[in-house]
């Protein structure tokens, strides 16, 4: 599958170690997460690359067909039907590209985080879940898994032992939290170490959970020397 490489924000180091990609929500773009990541705490973040890419911008349905930046279409209100399968599977093409290319800067896949919220998160999940090389973790925020049912047939054994991070905000009424849950019980039960966290927040990011994704890659980006 061609895919045109996208255009990242990129909040670099002096000497990267490890790489965060962090995908936007709908209608968003690169920027949308760097405020979150500057306020992160975690040992290794003077070591640690984040990679903020825009998505491209496309017709969005739900939305009256207005152009806006979207990793798919979103066709219904009930945003797990009539998914738009083409759309997730070019934007994760992308995102395994963007990963191929840490790597040619020196950067083990092993120390790649693919993250994302929302509509990113999605991508973050169908695209780690199945690459072919071992990811250092997912992070997962207010969203769930697409096209769920090609997933046992898709996924690889290369991230199966992968920590996982999920964050959902119980008065989400975008992506609501039962579709979160669904996700982190399918994954659980086919063996997946998924982190499950719930904020009394709506379809949002707090502080709270900027606080135990700053732990959670406490635990899972260690020193590789």
């Amino acid at each position: 599958m061609n895919t045109t490489p996208l255009d990242c924000v990129i909040l670099d180091v002096d000497t990267p170690r490890y790489s965060v990609i962090w995908l936007h929500g709908l209608g968003a773009d690169g920027h949308d997460f760097e405020p979150v990541a500057e306020t992160l705490e975690f040992t290794h973040k003077t070591h640690t690359r984040f990679v903020f890419p825009h998505a491209p911008v496309r017709p969005v349905t739900i939305n009256n067909g207005m152009a806006m930046r979207a990793w798919y279409d979103i066709r219904r209100m009930s945003i797990d039907e009539a998914q738009d399968a083409a759309g997730i599977r070019t934007s994760a093409a992308a995102i395994e590209q963007l990963t191929a290319a840490e790597a040619a800067r020196g950067i083990p896949t092993g120390h790649i985080v693919l993250a994302g919220f929302s509509q990113g998160g999605a991508i973050a999940l169908h695209t780690g879940l199945r690459y072919g090389e071992r990811l250092a973790g997912i992070m997962a925020l207010s969203t769930y898994l697409p096209l769920r049912d090609t997933f046992e047939a898709e996924r690889h054994s290369a991230n199966q032992h992968t920590p996982i991070f999920m964050g959902h905000g119980i008065r989400d009424n975008v992506v609501p939290e039962s579709l979160g849950r669904a996700t982190c019980k399918q994954l659980e039960q086919l063996g997946y170490a998924v982190e499950w966290h719930e904020y009394p927040m709506e379809h949002s990011v707090s502080l709270d959970e900027i606080t135990d994704i700053g732990h959670w890659l406490e635990r899972i980006l260690t020193d590789p020397d």
